[in-house]
């Protein structure tokens, strides 16, 4: 009883000391998330096809073929962009830990975050700058996965380990509110019908922008900026470098010590098969979070503001479902969450390589039916809500494989595992696309990738492996 009431004392003084920690890192997912919530997913990307898409056929194109060539250009703008987090992901990984430092990297990926973001805001409908934009929106994305690689290295160090799945869901269902809120101001305010020039409300866009022109779509990117730019600021108020030694940026020893790392992979097997295993998962959802808005665009044929309302219903449900996950990780450990969400998605996939409006797997829809667009909204539910739990119970099952002194040295690996393929999922997407000139069969390399994910799992041990 009184060990009892000790431990009750030492968590209440850890939560009066480390609460504002807890707090500052959690809003580092409610910063970041506009930049897949408006960006990749809802308001950008299904912009940036209709304009795309539009520019095509004023070539000459017809719809079906402007509408794959837009997805290809975005697959393989995303591919490229991937390459380039495949490089270096694991060459800082390595440095940050042996130098011992994050914030440093945390500032200066978020300046790439930022400006990316903020540039996007020339892509105008007529003569638009599609390649320029694809450049901005590739800095923009290269800063937000760095930013998260670093981030994720300070979860080991913001609470014990058996708290470490309800934390980690819980930072993504934070996150997804942050989403939401962005998402609700821009239909709002902002991001205008393409027909009406007027926002949701059925009012101009805000600040005296110009909907004929776009502006008030297009200040999705300013905004984005500047919401991650405000709610970076409790992250680097509340959010210090965990203790340990400093040492200077020494790249020969940082890449020494990756190769040592790599090196001893085949003596771990439940840690390979689960680097193995996440990596072509989160390469999976990426790509579900990518194209889900360019297939909405072009195949379902939505504009920027019924997919944004889509968004926020999905967000929400997403929202819930993650804590939910949190909170299941936290009784039943990481991976029953990860197999369940894994297959959630592989099922969507499915569905959405068979449906478009007319039918779903050689099943008519009726003339005018909404049933394709409610199906859509379901599976946006889905791809959220599985999407964040799987992500935070990777998250957990990371820290279960990590030595107790060498926390950053396994987040370096699932660095590395996340973003070595990161250019696989757009890539496939776009080639198959290319070669089957269908948007939907592009989907379909998603579904091998999340059932390989499956197989690899069984080699994971559930409680973890950590070297000796």
């Amino acid at each position: 009883m009184t060990h009892d009431v000790t431990e009750g004392r030492g968590r209440a003084a850890r939560g009066t000391r480390d609460g504002r920690r807890v707090w500052g890192w959690w809003f580092y997912d409610w910063a970041s998330q506009p930049y897949a919530t408006l960006l990749l997913t809802f308001i950008f990307s299904i912009y940036f096809a209709e304009v795309a898409r539009g520019s095509f056929m004023a070539d000459g194109l017809t719809a079906e073929a402007a509408g794959a060539r837009a997805q290809s250009l975005w697959g393989y703008a995303l591919a490229i962009s991937g390459m380039f987090i495949a490089v270096l992901a694991p060459i800082l990984g390595a440095v940050a830990d042996t130098s011992g430092r994050r914030m440093p990297w945390i500032w200066l990926f978020s300046a790439l975050y930022v400006a990316g973001a903020a540039g996007l805001w020339i892509l105008t409908p007529v003569d638009p700058p599609l390649v320029p934009t694809l450049v901005l929106f590739g800095i923009g994305l290269i800063g937000m996965e760095f930013t998260t690689i670093f981030t994720n290295a300070l979860l080991p160090s913001i609470g014990p380990r058996g708290d470490v799945g309800r934390l980690s869901g819980s930072g993504f269902a934070f996150g997804y509110v942050g989403g939401v809120l962005s998402l609700a101001v821009m239909l709002a305010l902002f991001a205008e019908s393409a027909t009406t020039g007027l926002t949701l409300l059925g009012r101009p866009p805000a600040l005296g922008l110009d909907g004929a022109a776009r502006e008030g779509t297009r200040f999705v990117g300013p905004f984005t900026a500047i919401w991650y730019a405000v709610f970076m600021i409790p992250f680097f108020a509340w959010v210090r470098e965990p203790a340990g030694p400093r040492r200077p940026v020494r790249i020969g020893v940082a890449l020494a010590d990756l190769g040592r790392l790599l090196r001893g992979l085949p003596r771990r097997r439940s840690l390979a098969a689960w680097l193995v295993s996440s990596m072509l998962s989160r390469d999976a959802l990426n790509g579900l979070y990518s194209f889900g808005g360019i297939y909405a665009g072009t195949v379902l044929g939505w504009p920027v503001i019924w997919s944004g309302v889509f968004g926020v219903i999905s967000a929400l449900s997403a929202a819930v479902i993650c804590w939910i996950g949190g909170r299941a990780d936290r009784r039943w450990g990481p991976r029953p969450v990860i197999v369940g969400c894994s297959v959630i998605l592989a099922c969507v996939c499915t569905l959405l390589v068979g449906m478009d409006r007319a039918g779903a797997f050689g099943i008519p829809f009726a003339a005018g039916s909404r049933t394709p667009d409610l199906v859509f909204l379901l599976c946006g539910v889905a791809i959220g809500g599985a999407g964040g739990a799987m992500q935070a119970a990777g998250r957990t099952m990371m820290v279960r494989h990590a030595h107790p002194d060498r926390p950053a040295e396994a987040f370096g690996l699932y660095a590395l595992s996340g973003k070595a393929t990161a250019f696989l999922a757009p890539f496939s997407i776009a080639a198959v696309t290319q070669l089957t000139g269908s948007q939907r069969m592009g989907i379909s390399p998603l579904i091998v990738m999340f059932l390989l994910s499956l197989l690899l799992l069984r080699w994971v041990n559930p409680e973890g492996e950590i070297e000796q």
